[in-house]
């Protein structure tokens, strides 16, 4: 257990410089926004790159944030039951969850998205917009981050598995998200 506890550290490690990549990603976006307006106001001057490189960037914070939030558990949930369930079981519903839903989900995803960006790539894909991207980094982006998704997932399965075994010991707090 104690080798998958350290894969399971790394997979964390990698997700968390994800995470701290996508909150600067967040900040590129806003301020390629503001000087795209800012432009576009004061010198009437457009770009349809600009505007699509703050899809692209919108993409990366998704896509590469989604296993930083996985792994702070700050994800989405149907909490039908899960609020009102003891740590054993909340547990036990992440472990089903993860063996059935999103593990397999994101690897047929990761899978699914691998011919689709590597054909943008050997063609050399370019937006049809006037002055528009190249358009493989943005499709690259979705088999990373399903990819990193299922490891994180992988990541979150070892832990509650050795929650269970009494290896080590989590937080199973779950905060409902304020309507």
């Amino acid at each position: 257990m104690s080798g998958l506890l350290a894969a399971s550290r790394l997979i964390d490690s990698v997700s968390r410089m994800m995470g701290k990549l996508s909150e600067y990603m967040v900040l590129f976006c806003c301020l390629i926004s503001a000087g795209n307006a800012i432009v576009r106001y004061a010198f009437n001057y457009s770009s349809n790159g600009w505007l699509e490189i703050q899809w692209y960037l919108f993409a990366f914070v998704v896509m590469l944030g989604a296993s930083h939030a996985l792994r702070n558990n700050e994800h989405v949930r149907v909490d039908l039951i899960y609020g009102a369930v003891s740590d054993k079981a909340k547990i036990w519903i992440d472990i089903v969850g993860l063996i059935l839903f999103l593990i397999p989900v994101c690897v047929f995803l990761t899978w699914l998205c691998w011919p689709f960006f590597a054909l943008s790539y050997r063609q050399g894909e370019i937006s049809g917009n006037a002055g528009g991207l190249i358009r493989w980094p943005v499709k690259l982006i979705l088999v990373a981050g399903f990819a990193l998704l299922s490891l994180q997932g992988v990541s979150e399965l070892i832990k509650r598995i050795a929650a269970l075994t009494g290896h080590i010991s989590i937080d199973t707090k779950y905060e409902k998200p304020l309507q």
